[in-house]
């Protein structure tokens, strides 16, 4: 049965909000075979990554960069899941025959006044490790209501429906 892991900072209402809707569209009774492991970022594992199919990260915007708690999950489990570096220590390109590569990948940022640096920070890690961008980011700036619930159950029931074709 596909795995699909959800990795996610929550500190904040809006975010658990935003986890909360990723998980129920990811869990949707529409989507039938799909396991949803849900791990907090802290918490989550090179074995946890290693044993999914599809990945979903949530973070918050931190001074223009992902939660500290996202990057730690990063820094613990890059080179274990098949991470490239380019000579200089930096991240390369990812590499086809990586492990985990072009496995699908989802995102979502809150902040309260800007997410292009977080999203720009996961994404180059994201393309170090290889996987493929399985849906539009979903950036969500401000307080959370229907519409961004609304679509952040649509991200986490896209990223689960992939991982059934």
């Amino acid at each position: 049965m596909p795995r699909l892991l959800v990795v996610h900072h929550s500190p904040t209402r809006s975010l658990q909000a935003l986890t909360e809707a990723v998980v129920a569209g990811a869990s949707d009774d529409e989507i039938e075979g799909v396991e949803v492991v849900v791990r907090p970022a802290l918490e989550a594992t090179a074995d946890d990554v290693l044993a999914a199919d599809g990945y979903l990260l949530g973070t918050s915007a931190n001074f223009g960069y992902m939660s500290g708690a996202l990057k730690h999950f990063f820094d613990s489990t890059f080179l274990q899941v098949g991470g490239a570096l380019d000579p200089s220590g930096g991240a390369g390109p990812g590499d086809d025959a990586s492990p985990t590569a072009k496995r699908p990948y989802g995102l979502y940022v809150h902040g309260r006044y800007d997410t292009t640096g977080a999203v720009r920070s996961v994404q180059s890690i994201i393309g170090a490790l290889g996987w493929r961008q399985g849906y539009d980011v979903l950036e969500v700036l401000g307080d959370v209501g229907e519409a961004e619930t609304e679509a952040a159950y649509e991200l986490g029931g896209t990223i689960a429906a992939l991982l059934t074709t």
